[in-house]
């Protein structure tokens, strides 16, 4: 997909969202070890590599997704973590939005020049459940960031943040179910009271699947498809666009981009029932789907 970005892969497992992680699942169809943590090569520099007429492949205004198969804040990523950075400072046209479950380890990652903040990072942290939530939340609020954010997946049980709400610090909730071995349960009736209280200060919601296994009105239901799941958490009509999120992209020289500049999403027909589709990054034309 072109709207990720792994500078490294591999991960060591950290909380109870880690114990069926999809990406040790998926290296382990593909005969390899999870827990294996590398730099990689040809991807590594991928913000800033262009095409044959020199331009850049990562438009200005695009959203890229970082560290999707690892953790950007990764002890053992340390090493590299700087040049990673570096590519981030010089794309300041792109949005890049960084995930974690290592939250207690981002205020000594940091660059010498963060000041309070660039504006083109979008920082989140998982809350897959409250025990979860009380624990990384706080550490989110106190961090120097411009733009922050919560995903609750795997959503493996119920979660409120209401009480972390009114500092007005957190632009975007995301939720999803589980999948791959050992998925375990995602119940709407939890989705649903994240929804509400992100609906009550005006902040977006975003259910992007169901999971394979699904609870709604106390009964169960077996989805093993992600398209499905997606389509499904699409029709439950949950999904909410709060306050928009306004980024201040700048060019090289430090000038800001007019919005009429930056890449403008495009969607194919399917998209229009996808449950991510509120916060995708727009379909990348690679010709693997149909219509």
């Amino acid at each position: 997909m072109h709207d990720i970005w792994n500078p490294w892969h591999g991960c060591v497992k950290c909380s109870e969202g880690c114990q069926h992680c999809y990406m040790f699942f998926q290296d382990r169809m593909r005969g390899h070890d999870g827990s294996e943590i590398f730099r990689t090569k040809a991807k590594f520099d991928y913000p800033i590599q262009r095409d044959r007429k020199g331009r850049y492949r990562v438009q200005s205004g695009e959203l890229i997704r970082v560290c999707m198969t690892s953790d950007f804040f990764l002890k053992e990523a340390d090493a590299w973590r700087n040049d990673a950075w570096d590519i981030i400072r010089q794309r300041r046209d792109v949005k890049f939005f960084l995930l974690t479950k290592r939250p207690e380890r981002v205020k000594d990652c940091l660059p010498d020049d963060w000041g309070d903040g660039w504006e083109n990072v979008f920082f989140n942290v998982t809350c897959e459940n409250q025990r979860r939530a009380d624990e990384r939340v706080p550490i989110l609020l106190e961090l120097p960031f411009k733009h922050k954010g919560i995903m609750c997946a795997p959503f493996i049980g119920p979660v409120s943040i209401e009480k972390y709400l009114p500092s007005g610090q957190i632009e975007q909730v995301i939720c999803g179910g589980e999948n791959y071995d050992g998925a375990r349960p995602c119940d709407f009736d939890w989705v649903k009271q994240l929804r509400r209280e992100c609906k009550a200060y005006n902040i977006t919601f975003c259910f992007i699947e169901t999971g394979t296994h699904f609870i709604k009105d106390g009964k169960h239901y077996n989805i093993p498809k992600k398209l499905v799941q997606s389509q499904m958490a699409h029709k439950s009509g949950v999904n909410y666009s709060g306050k928009p999120m306004e980024f201040i992209l700048t060019d090289a020289l430090g000038l800001p981009l007019p919005k009429e500049s930056l890449y403008v999403p495009h969607y194919k027909k399917n998209c229009h029932i996808c449950g991510s589709k509120l916060i995708c990054n727009g379909c990348s034309d690679c010709g693997r789907c149909k219509e």
